[in-house]
């Protein structure tokens, strides 16, 4: 476990154990986790698999009370992963945090409520697996614009596929 240089977000490294049969290693552990204050509860599992390198996702997060833990770890390819911190008593308010995700590291980021996340694919046919604290909202979803001068994020490329909605995003307002 590595702390990120956002307060409450860490890299969840793996050890793998490795044989002839390839390799086994532990991905998440409660006791380990509630050591770090992290949340152990997982209400959702879902993948985005994503066609095209260029693709952005993001920057995404559910209003509270519907606020979501988040362990995030891409299984096919490289994505640029990225993270706002959007909670206004935090001391790393308003800063971002960028990381290379891949299949050959398995290394996966947790992300406490109250960030916004996204990721732009660095390869194609890339794959990304969300273990995620709470059940979806459609109501309480919400979103900042992955290019908002508040946040001025070093994005590796310029995105070439996004949806309407995620282009759209307005300006972030605290």
């Amino acid at each position: 476990m590595r702390e990120t240089t956002l307060s409450g977000a860490f890299f969840v490294d793996v050890q793998p154990a490795r044989d002839a049969r390839g390799l086994f290693a532990r991905t998440f552990d409660r006791e380990t986790f509630t050591a770090y204050g992290m949340a152990v509860d997982i209400d959702q599992v879902s993948v985005s698999y994503n066609e095209r390198a260029g693709t952005l996702r993001g920057m995404h997060y559910q209003a509270a009370p519907h606020g979501e833990e988040k362990l995030v770890r891409c299984v096919r390819g490289t994505i640029h992963d990225v993270i706002v911190d959007l909670r206004p008593d935090s001391a790393t308010f308003r800063k971002w945090f960028g990381v290379d995700l891949d299949q050959d590291s398995r290394t996966a980021l947790y992300i406490p409520k109250g960030m916004a996340h996204g990721f732009l694919t660095l390869t194609h046919a890339a794959e990304v697996l969300y273990l995620i604290s709470t059940p979806y909202v459609p109501d309480a979803g919400r979103g900042v614009r992955w290019d908002d001068p508040a946040f001025d994020i070093d994005w590796p490329g310029i995105p070439q596929v996004m949806s309407d909605r995620d282009r759209t995003y307005p300006d972030f307002q605290p």
